[in-house]
């Protein structure tokens, strides 16, 4: 026993040192093991970041790519714009400009201006252009040419609405716009004409209404104009000395709801107690949208009775140019108003369209410097209310907007 305590005693101190450098390794290689940890910790995030980079990368590469194969698409076809009016300068065979068949808001802000541009760019006899589009709107096109042909001596308003309302944007050639184009070359005994489509138009605008240009490469294919005077006899007799001309239907932007017809009759109700009121509801439907039925008072009018499908935006148009002002759904006839040098209010309760359309009706406007349009968002009909001196703090029944027009119909 002494022998191995005096053994443990002469080994103790070895095993102890052993034991120390095990310890001191132990705990170098643990700092070790957490210095690898945080390392790959770093390692996780900056791979994370680089994949999340690389993620962003990919789709502006793609980005890019579609803007490049847009932007080419776009050269092409204003290369091949020129060359065909280039050929069409040196023909001497009639232009058939159309057929329109979309959107009137479409038509006024964008085809037209169209057509005008064209017109102040090459030397195109205006007496080979034949216009064809619906609704009696020969006064539209005046900058444009004087001969024009109406679809609906061709076609019902019920054949004209199932053929387009699948598809208002004309992209491509169709057969219905193939027959109205034969029509109109029928009608004037033409055997072979050129044709100018709205295509063209699609097609050099898409990069914009796509969110890829500005509104610049709108301004660079475009020439805006006031509309000249609708012919006098589209006027119907009879009219108020003054009055508000209205147009209220159910579109994607103001839905056919309770709270919404609510809305049109105190709208009605607020103007006929300052001033007469011209209902422009027609008595058919050409397109998607129907009309909002109006109150029955004596100072609202109605001019169903002088429209028909072949004089309807012409008769319609006549009527907005001689009234106060326009008040309305928002949508194409409140661009009609202004281009026809009358002050448009027009309301909307859900933002379903693309706002570049507005903002470059503002700044049409703002130039042609004869009109303005005001689109207020119903959602924010109080606040308008209070800013026009309306009663303190917000309305009583919060689905109560229709004070709002009364500050409103002042604009």
């Amino acid at each position: 026993m002494r022998s191995s305590v005096r053994w443990l005693a002469h080994k103790l101190p070895e095993l102890f040192e052993k034991v120390q450098r095990q310890t001191t390794e132990t705990r170098a290689l643990q700092e070790e093991l957490e210095s690898q940890h945080r390392w790959m910790g770093a390692l996780t995030r900056d791979v994370g970041w680089m994949r999340r980079a690389t993620t962003r990368q990919r789709a502006i590469t793609s980005e890019l790519l579609q803007l490049a194969g847009l932007h080419e698409r776009t050269a092409d076809r204003d290369q091949y714009l020129r060359a065909r009016m280039g050929r069409m300068v040196r023909s001497n065979l009639p232009i058939i400009v159309g057929p329109w068949t979309g959107e009137v808001g479409f038509e006024l802000l964008y085809w037209i201006p169209f057509l005008q541009a064209l017109r102040e760019t090459y030397a195109i006899d205006p007496e080979r252009l034949i216009v064809v589009s619906r609704g009696g709107v020969a006064s539209w096109y005046s900058h444009v040419s004087r001969h024009y042909t109406e679809a609906f001596a061709t076609v019902t308003p019920d054949a004209f609405r199932e053929a387009t309302e699948a598809m208002k944007k004309q992209r491509n050639p169709r057969a219905f716009e193939k027959r109205l184009v034969r029509a109109a070359m029928r009608e004037r005994g033409i055997r072979r004409a050129h044709i100018l489509h709205p295509s063209m138009m699609y097609e050099l605008l898409w990069a914009y209404w796509s969110y890829h240009t500005t509104v610049r490469h709108v301004e660079s294919f475009t020439s805006f104009k006031r509309l000249a005077p609708a012919p006098a006899p589209l006027l119907p007799p009879g009219l108020p000395r003054e009055y508000v001309a209205a147009r209220f239907y159910f579109s994607d932007c103001f839905p056919d709801t309770a709270a919404n017809r609510a809305f049109v009759q105190r709208v009605l109700a607020s103007l006929t107690a300052h001033t007469d009121v011209v209902l422009l509801n027609t008595p058919f439907a050409v397109d998607d949208h129907r009309d909002v039925a109006g109150a029955h008072s004596s100072r609202i009018h109605s001019v169903a009775d002088h429209m028909d499908p072949a004089t309807n935006l012409g008769v319609q148009t006549a009527i907005i140019a001689n009234a106060r002002a326009f008040v309305g759904t928002y949508g194409g006839y409140a661009y009609l108003a202004p281009f026809s040098g009358v002050h448009s209010t027009s309301f909307y309760s859900r933002t379903t369209f693309k706002r570049h359309h507005l903002d470059l009706a503002h700044r049409v406007f703002e130039r042609l410097g004869s009109a303005r349009l005001c689109a207020i968002d119903l959602r924010a009909a109080d606040a308008v209310e209070l800013a026009f001196g309306g009663g303190g703090g917000r309305l009583a029944d919060p689905t109560e907007e229709g004070r709002a027009i009364r500050a409103a119909a002042r604009l």
